[in-house]
């Protein structure tokens, strides 16, 4: 497996996400989103996997302008642009991946 952990330094539900990994002594790389970003690939690679919606994060106080964005490719932009509109964590594994806290999910993935 080759786990990718797209966080947040002091999101409490990434810190969860890589102590679930640690305990099962599962290697992972953790990211910090808000610090280096996402790269293109990288975004449109977990939008194939869960959708853009389940992307961005509907807590977050620019969540309506997205709203009035006409097409995917625009909203897919501006979360590049914008790395803390996205929902965290993101975890990924290849082609899969998650958003948010999914251990009955990760627990499948071999």
């Amino acid at each position: 497996m080759n786990i990718q952990i797209f966080g947040a330094s002091k999101s409490f539900d990434t810190k969860k996400s890589e102590r679930w990994f640690k305990e099962r002594r599962i290697k992972f790389q953790a990211i910090d989103v808000r610090k280096y970003g996402m790269s293109r690939g990288e975004l449109s690679s977990v939008r194939q996997a869960v959708g853009l919606e389940a992307m961005i994060d509907p807590k977050h106080p620019d969540y309506t302008l997205l709203e009035y964005l006409v097409s995917d490719q625009a909203k897919l932009d501006k979360l590049y642009e914008d790395p803390t509109l996205l929902n965290l964590p993101i975890v990924r594994n290849g082609k899969q991946a998650t958003v948010g806290y999914c251990p009955q999910i990760w627990e499948s993935w071999s």
